[in-house]
């Protein structure tokens, strides 16, 4: 399984989307949306603003792996 490291992220706030390169040695736990300056957290239970916020998961959550 190849594992994407591009995810598209959608702030909550205002829907607005960018693709962003997903670190694969760390977890991003906060991400401001630059069209509206929300600060994104991750939701209750998951690890990264990607696995909340993403079109694709995080780098260890896709290979199945413990993350953070």
């Amino acid at each position: 399984m190849e594992i994407e490291l591009i995810s598209t992220i959608t702030c909550p706030g205002c829907g607005h989307t960018k693709e962003e390169k997903m670190p694969t040695t760390a977890c991003e736990f906060f991400y401001q949306c630059e069209n509206c300056n929300q600060l994104l957290k991750p939701k209750e239970g998951d690890c990264c603003v990607y696995c909340s916020y993403g079109r694709v998961a995080c780098p260890p959550i896709q290979e199945e792996t413990n993350c953070c």
